[in-house]
């Protein structure tokens, strides 16, 4: 396994390849523009991770106010290079990252990913009554022409 090397600075993202694999290859954002992934990344606290001979091979953001809130979203490894524990250095990253602990809530939502999160801590939350959510499925989506108007 090669060296992964994980950084916080945002000038080493690869916004490009992130629009790309956020637009065309994940469920929860497809057609997402550029503009807004640009956005996204400016008000987050952003991982990437890298490899010398492959550059950026995964990425994460965390939403977050430093200090009692954070929300985990948009983590994913480029598909060439899963399989290889990336995922969980990562998460490993993101959880001693020191502007993220003692976090009174750190959230996240995923479809398929449990058994990765759980070992760092995430469950179901306790009180699910207490959650409330305005969801807007396939927002990013284009339209299709029964869509448009007339």
């Amino acid at each position: 396994m090669s060296a992964l090397r994980i950084s916080t600075d945002p000038q080493h993202l690869d916004v490009a390849l992130i629009h790309q694999f956020l637009s065309t290859q994940a469920h929860w954002s497809l057609g997402i523009g550029r503009e807004l992934v640009e956005r996204a990344i400016a008000g987050s606290l952003c991982f990437g991770a890298y490899l010398d001979a492959s550059g950026q091979v995964a990425f994460a953001r965390v939403i977050t106010d430093g200090a009692t809130f954070a929300y985990l979203a948009d983590v994913f490894v480029l598909p060439q290079h899963r399989g290889q524990g990336y995922s969980k250095q990562l998460l490993q990253a993101i959880m001693a990252h020191p502007q993220l602990q003692s976090l009174r809530r750190f959230m996240l939502a995923t479809s398929d990913a449990h058994r990765l999160y759980a070992p760092f801590g995430f469950g179901a939350p306790a009180r699910p009554e207490l959650l409330m959510e305005i969801v807007r499925q396939n927002l990013y989506a284009p339209a299709t022409p029964e869509q448009t108007p007339c």
